[in-house]
């Protein structure tokens, strides 16, 4: 897979390939991605799916340019981005599932001196119960809503996903290391969803050694899923 990234801002790092990894979809599925910036999550999930249709939803001019970017360098015509801001933007027709990296930071954190990487990393108040309800809103029923966040914003988009309309939540702890607590955590909720939440053991990255762990390898490296 080719990915073009800005020398500056916001650059992908290992979750766009997680959270890929963690979405159940299925060859001729439809996608909603919201915050694409540059594409690697539809990237990494459509090089994994067989015929899957996407549409990413960017506010950024330039991160939806360079999306279009690999999507036209991966030779991905099934794949789009609309250049909105995802409170405002109109979707047609229905998604399968529907997934975000979004912002976590609280804005009073330590920001970084690029705007651009500032936006896409610190979160307003109510961030995430909008970008629950606009990404749930076009599901199918029994469709998937999937976001990767931190640990701390956790309760928050349990209760962003609930409000959504998304039950049956499945939260899997991503462990930087054996015996350190989790940073990051994959979130999941099924559309009309009534079961229990279920917390998976989770996925230990970093080996004590150095390097990935061997079932880290495997999802970063060898395409399996999570």
């Amino acid at each position: 897979m080719i990915l073009h990234q800005s020398e500056t801002g916001h650059r992908a790092g290992i979750e766009p390939v997680l959270l890929a990894a963690f979405i159940q979809a299925r060859p001729g599925d439809r996608v909603l991605e919201g915050g694409t910036g540059a594409g690697a999550t539809m990237l990494c999930l459509a090089s994994r799916i067989p015929n899957l249709s996407a549409v990413g939803i960017e506010r950024e001019p330039t991160m939806a340019a360079l999306a279009r970017r690999n999507i036209e360098a991966n030779n991905r015509p099934n794949l789009s981005v609309i250049e909105a801001d995802l409170a405002t933007a109109q979707l047609e027709g229905k998604f399968d599932h529907a997934f975000a990296n979004p912002p976590w930071h609280a804005p009073a954190s330590t920001g970084s001196p690029d705007n651009a990487r500032a936006l896409a990393r610190q979160a307003r108040p109510g961030l995430m119960a909008l970008w629950a309800k606009k990404l749930a809103a076009p599901l199918r029923h029994r469709g998937t809503l999937s976001f990767i966040t931190s640990a701390g914003t956790l309760s928050e988009c349990l209760e962003a996903f609930t409000a959504a309309g998304c039950g049956s939540h499945v939260i899997l702890p991503l462990w930087p290391r054996q015996g350190v607590p989790a940073k990051l955590v994959l979130l999941q909720a099924v559309r009309g969803g009534k079961a229990p939440t279920q917390l998976r053991p989770g996925l230990i990255l970093h080996a004590e050694a150095g390097g990935y762990t061997e079932p880290a390898e495997a999802v970063l490296r060898g395409g399996e899923p999570v």
